[in-house]
């Protein structure tokens, strides 16, 4: 499982200013900054790495954290001149002196808060997000789910109760439920697959389903009952307890929940420790700031039932 991936907004903005503020610290060793890095170009006796191509391509999103990029490949070596580029540039910009300007300090000040911040992030949510605590939370949430009936069923959709009868005297006689589905149910969602339904709960079909499947046991055909589209047979063909939502697909959620739970304890025990003080005031009926959308309160929510499938 990977950790919260780098800030690649922050990465994008500071590919030139990081560049730049190397210049000024690299005397041109040959230490390699990572363990089995790989020298792949120099400029003006600077060593380039494969670990700045990597970074510089998951700063623009061509890669993702931890994945691999193979030095002969194309992709590698147009990053590879990108960032060759990015060291020109950087160069040229402390021949001119730019870099004493007061704008660029400022500029420079900011990317290093950026970097130390996203660091610190990292550190701080690798700590957190570790295979223990995915599991822990998930076998914590598991224990609080409470598990709905599930039904597996197939349904016939017919224009009329006159016709649903029809088909249910011939289902009476013996007739294949699939076939009859695939011949006339006039369902286009579930006709070609024999009217299958897949497992659902009621709460998520319309309520008519809900009022007759309720008492119905496998291999009972209840209807017809009138529905959207015209009057269905159903055929109810397992009961059984809701299958829980397993580790894998739950990961994801698990780990913004932990990423952002983390992230806001840090942040809430460094603004308790700090003196601040804001010098502007919020415009009358401005809306405040609220977390993301998807961003976890306190537990990560159940998992939503889905459609039948």
């Amino acid at each position: 499982m990977a950790a919260a991936k780098p800030l690649r907004t922050a990465c994008l903005i500071l590919a030139l200013t990081a560049v730049l503020a190397a210049c000024g610290r690299d005397g041109g060793g040959d230490r390699p900054p990572e363990r089995g890095d790989v020298a792949v170009a120099r400029v003006d006796g600077k060593t380039v790495w494969t670990s700045d191509v990597k970074r510089e391509a998951v700063a623009q999103g061509l890669i993702g954290e931890g994945e691999p990029l193979d030095p002969s490949s194309e992709l590698f070596r147009r990053v590879l001149d990108e960032v060759v580029d990015q060291k020109l540039l950087a160069a040229e910009a402390l021949k001119r002196k730019l870099d004493k300007d007061p704008v660029a300090q400022r500029r420079l000040a900011a990317a290093r808060d950026r970097i130390l911040g996203d660091m610190l992030v990292e550190d701080v949510v690798a700590d957190a997000v570790t295979e223990n605590n995915i599991r822990g939370l998930y076998e914590e949430q598991q224990k609080l789910a409470k598990r709905s009936e599930e039904i597996r069923a197939r349904q016939i959709v017919l224009a009329s109760a006159a016709d649903a009868e029809a088909v249910k005297k011939l289902l009476a006689t013996g007739a294949s439920f699939e076939a009859l589905a695939m011949e006339r149910s006039r369902d286009p969602a579930t006709r070609f697959n024999g009217g299958d339904l897949g497992y659902f709960t009621t709460d998520v079909m319309p309520e008519a389903y809900d009022a007759a499947l309720k008492d119905a046991k496998p291999g009972h055909i209840v209807g017809p009952f009138a529905v959207d589209n015209g009057f269905a047979l159903v055929k109810v063909e397992d009961r059984r307890l809701e299958q829980p939502i397993t580790l894998e697909a739950a990961r994801p959620q698990i780990v913004r929940f932990l990423t952002y739970d983390r992230i806001r304890d840090l942040l809430e025990k460094l603004r308790s420790k700090a003196k601040i003080e804001t010098l502007v005031k919020p415009q009358d009926g401005a809306p405040r700031a609220t977390p993301p959308a998807d961003a976890p309160k306190t537990q990560p929510a159940a998992p939503n039932k889905g459609t039948p499938s």
